[in-house]
């Protein structure tokens, strides 16, 4: 085969992979118009950069790093606390203009989004690069941000294209063309290359995305398993991890994690906050019908260091009466008075698909029927009028002492319609405009 062509079609498939460009803070400046171009980062509720506007990225400012950091190296740097409520707002928005041109669109995130525009052209009576460039003009014109489009034969070099010219870029890669932008790219920048794929490749000599693509089948094969085996295919520009539409419906583990400020050393509210967290992780796998076998709890102290245990459970229950008291047990043998905690978490994991007939840690036959009847009600009143509508008497500290926001609440946290209450907001940004 020649060195520089991959596939002898320019276009066996259509992928498009399309990344929001800052995506938190370009929801801020659609909001807040004023604060366009100034340096601005969310994550203010965390402690830790969550998001940085490119004018904050050109001073150094990296997500991950502290606040405290962060305000260093740019003293006139704005700091908001992240409103997803809002951001979600917009991300089904850039999903909704993508589903106009085809129904074959897979919300990787918040922010990203595959498509398969495949056999489209004559549909659409246009070229695949045109299909893009309509659906990023869309988006910007419609929206009011910027996204980055990469358009491959594959979703691994449609990401690699997405990420190629950023912010507001738009990279095509068909074919005959793929030599050319693997050459450069080192193999821990492929996605779903880990360290551990990257130190093995580094190992048998291959240090670039293009080297590992050039490697013979046999030896590819010898060396690696499945998902590596088709991260090496789809380099090559065979297309064998499909956009997939359909919503998630199963999940490894689920995690609940809440942040607070300001920081705390009050065991009631901590404990509140614990099985808050064990209350919505536990929503979500019913969601699902979905149960942990194991659960993981933590507590994150002022000076970030955490503490946790693992629980396994006798038999697996998604109802938080079920495991109240296995948390209260894990919180007592955690917590330390003379410490102040930022932070509580809640990981629930093993989980198991199909919901056993006992499924529940109560032994008593009747019982077990009563919790499920009882959450049932519980997740159709919860649907109604909000997550949380009724919750533990444990948790309900947090209604009484507060959620523990770090910053000011966000313009459409403060901001109340008629008909809403303060649990349960309709489905509409605020959107602030000089007339």
């Amino acid at each position: 085969m020649d060195d520089t062509v991959f596939s002898l079609h320019l276009w066996p498939q259509a992928i498009l992979h399309i990344d929001g460009d800052a995506f938190f803070t370009s929801c801020e400046e659609i909001i807040h118009p004023e604060l366009r171009g100034k340096p601005i980062i969310t994550g203010a509720e965390r402690g830790i950069v969550a998001c940085a506007s490119y004018a904050a990225k050109k001073m150094g400012i990296k997500r991950g790093v502290s606040l405290h950091d962060a305000k260093t190296i740019c003293p006139g740097l704005v700091v908001l606390p992240s409103d997803y409520e809002t951001y979600s707002l917009f991300s089904r928005r850039m999903f909704s203009i993508m589903r106009r041109f085809t129904p074959s669109v897979e919300e990787y995130s918040i922010d990203e989004a595959f498509a398969d525009i495949t056999g489209l052209r004559r549909p659409l009576k246009s070229s695949y690069e045109n299909i893009a460039r309509k659906i990023k003009k869309d988006i910007q014109r419609e929206i009011g941000f910027t996204v980055s489009v990469g358009l491959s034969l594959s979703k691994v070099l449609g990401k690699i294209g997405s990420k190629y010219q950023k912010p507001d870029g738009l990279t095509v890669i068909p074919g005959r063309s793929i030599a050319y932008f693997l050459k450069d790219l080192p193999v821990d920048k492929i996605w779903g290359v880990g360290p551990a794929t990257t130190a093995h490749l580094n190992k048998l000599g291959v240090s670039t995305a293009l080297e590992f693509a050039r490697m013979p089948e046999q030896k590819v094969r010898k060396s690696f398993t499945k998902p590596t085996i088709e991260i090496w295919q789809e380099l090559r520009g065979q297309s064998v991890c499909p956009v997939v539409s359909e919503e998630k419906s199963t999940y490894a583990s689920i995690s609940k994690t809440r942040t607070f400020a300001p920081s705390t050393s009050d065991a009631d509210y901590l404990f509140a906050q614990l099985l808050r967290n064990l209350e919505s992780a536990c929503i979500k796998a019913r969601r699902y019908k979905l149960a942990p076998r194991r659960i993981a709890l933590f507590l994150k102290t002022d000076n970030f260091l955490y503490s946790g245990c693992e629980l396994r459970l006798n038999t697996p229950s998604a109802y938080p009466m079920d495991l109240m008291d296995l948390a209260r047990n894990a919180f007592d043998s955690l917590y330390r008075k003379n410490i102040s905690y930022r932070a509580t978490g809640v990981v629930l994991m093993e989980m198991c698909s199909d919901l056993p007939v006992q499924y529940s840690l109560f032994d008593d036959a009747v019982r077990v029927d009563k919790v499920r009847t009882l959450y049932d009600a519980v997740d159709e009143i919860c649907r109604r009028f909000g997550k949380h509508a009724l919750h533990l008497g444990g948790s309900h500290v947090i209604e009484v002492s507060g959620k523990g926001k770090r910053g000011k609440s966000t313009s459409r946290e403060a901001m109340q319609f008629f008909g809403e209450t303060k649990r349960q907001h309709l489905g509409l940004p605020i959107l602030h405009v000089k007339v």
